[in-house]
C-alpha cells in the first residue's frame, strides 16, 4: 500500500510539471524582452506579439515581457544586435524570420557567428506568394500568371529567401519581370503593392490570412498564385498553415501552365532553399552563452503554449491556424542542419544576386 501512495505521489508530481519544483523560478521578478526582427504591423509582428501575450502565462516566475522591434536588412539587423550587444543573462531572446538561410547563405556578414547563439524553439512555415488582378491582361486564376504583362516584383532585400524564391518561380515560368526590393518590412511593401508601385509580393501566413486575404483578396484587388511547399529533402509536404486554403503550391502551378514537372538548375536551387528555410523559417533564439536555467523556463512554457487552448482559439481567429514549435534537447542539432547550404548553391545565389533583371 505504501508503495501504490508513493507512486501515486510521484505521478501527481510527473503532472504538475516544473512548477511543482520551481521554489525560486529564473525569472520571478525579472523582465524578458522579446526582440522581433521585422517591423509592427508585418506576419513576424502579428504571430509573435501574440505568442508573447501568451507566453507571459506560462513562464514560471511570471515575468513582464515587453517587445521590441528591431527591422532592417531583411531581418539581419535585429539578429546581428542579439548577438553582439544584448545582454547575455536570459533577459531577451530573438522572435526570428528567416536567418538561418541568411546566415546560411553569407555567414561572414555575422561579426558573432550565429551557430553560436542558443537555440530555444523552432517553427516550419511557408509564404503565401499573390498578385494585382488588374497586372494585364487581367489576373483571373493562377495560371495567368504565364501571360503577365509588366509584372513587378516587390520585396525586401536581394538576399531573403522569399525573394530568391520568387525571382527563382518566375525565371522557371519565363514570365518577365521588373524588380523592386529594399522595403524595410512587409507593411511597407503591402502599401507599395496597393498604390500599384509593385504588383506581386509574398508574405508568410500570419499576414497573408490576418492581413492581404481580407482586405486585398476578398475585395478583388489581388489573387493568391501559389505557395511554397515543405521539402524535407526527401519528398514534399503541406505546411500546416496553408492546410486549408487550396491553394496550389509551385510545382503544382508549373505542371499545370507547362505540362511537366519543373527540373534543371533553378529547380534544384529552388528546392535547396525550401528545405533549408521552410523546416526553421521561424526561430526563437537567445545570446550565445545565455544561461541554461533560462533557456529551460523558457523551452517548458513553449510547450504549455503548444497546448494552450486559450492561444489557440485566438490564433485561429487571429490568423486561421496554430502555430506550433518545436521546442525539445534536440533542437539546437535541428537548428544547425538548417544553417549551411551546399557550396554549389551557395555560389549559384552569389551571383544570381549579382544579375538583378532591369
Amino acid at each position: 500500500m505504501a508503495f501504490v501512495r508513493a507512486a501515486a505521489l510521484c505521478a501527481m508530481l510527473a503532472v504538475a510539471g516544473p512548477k511543482a519544483f520551481a521554489d525560486d523560478p529564473f525569472y520571478r521578478g525579472k523582465r524578458l524582452t522579446l526582440l522581433i526582427n521585422f517591423a509592427s504591423g508585418g506576419p513576424t509582428d502579428i504571430e509573435g506579439r501574440l505568442f508573447a501575450k501568451h507566453l507571459a502565462r506560462h513562464v514560471d516566475g511570471q515575468p513582464n515581457i515587453v517587445i521590441q522591434n528591431m527591422e532592417g536588412a531583411g531581418g539581419i539587423v535585429g539578429a546581428k544586435y542579439l548577438g553582439e550587444v544584448a545582454p547575455r543573462d536570459g533577459s531577451i531572446a530573438g522572435y526570428f524570420t528567416g536567418t538561418a538561410f541568411m546566415y546560411a547563405l553569407d555567414p561572414e556578414r555575422f561579426r558573432v557567428d550565429f551557430k553560436t547563439y542558443e537555440f530555444v524553439a523552432t517553427q516550419a512555415g511557408t509564404t503565401v506568394h499573390f498578385v494585382r488582378t488588374d497586372v494585364a491582361p487581367g489576373m483571373k486564376e493562377p495560371t495567368d500568371i504565364a501571360k503577365a504583362q509588366g509584372l513587378i516584383l516587390g520585396g525586401l532585400s536581394v538576399d531573403t529567401p522569399k525573394d530568391l524564391r520568387l525571382r527563382l518561380a518566375m525565371d522557371m515560368l519565363g514570365v518577365p519581370f521588373k524588380y523592386v526590393t529594399g522595403y524595410r518590412s512587409s507593411p511597407s511593401a503591402r502599401l507599395a503593392f496597393q498604390r500599384g508601385e509593385i504588383n506581386f509580393f509574398s508574405e508568410s501566413p500570419p499576414s497573408y490570412r490576418g492581413v492581404v486575404d481580407p482586405t486585398l483578396v476578398k475585395t478583388g484587388q489581388a489573387m493568391p498564385v501559389f505557395y511554397d511547399a515543405g521539402f524535407d529533402g526527401k519528398d514534399f509536404f503541406i505546411p500546416d498553415p496553408v492546410k486549408d486554403l487550396l491553394l496550389m503550391n509551385f510545382h503544382e502551378l508549373y505542371r499545370k501552365i507547362k505540362g511537366t514537372m519543373p527540373s534543371g538548375e533553378y529547380w534544384e536551387i529552388y528546392k535547396a532553399i525550401i528545405s533549408a528555410d521552410g523546416i526553421i523559417q521561424r526561430m526563437i533564439v537567445m545570446p550565445p552563452a545565455a544561461p541554461q536555467p533560462a533557456i529551460e523556463a523558457l523551452r517548458a512554457a513553449i510547450a504549455r503554449v503548444n497546448v494552450d487552448k486559450v492561444y489557440a482559439e485566438e490564433a485561429e481567429k487571429t490568423f486561421g491556424f496554430v502555430p506550433q514549435w518545436a521546442a525539445g534537447p534536440d533542437t539546437p542539432k535541428v537548428a544547425q542542419t538548417a544553417l549551411s547550404v551546399p557550396t554549389q548553391v551557395r555560389s549559384f545565389l552569389t551571383d544570381y544576386m549579382k544579375n538583378l533583371p532591369k
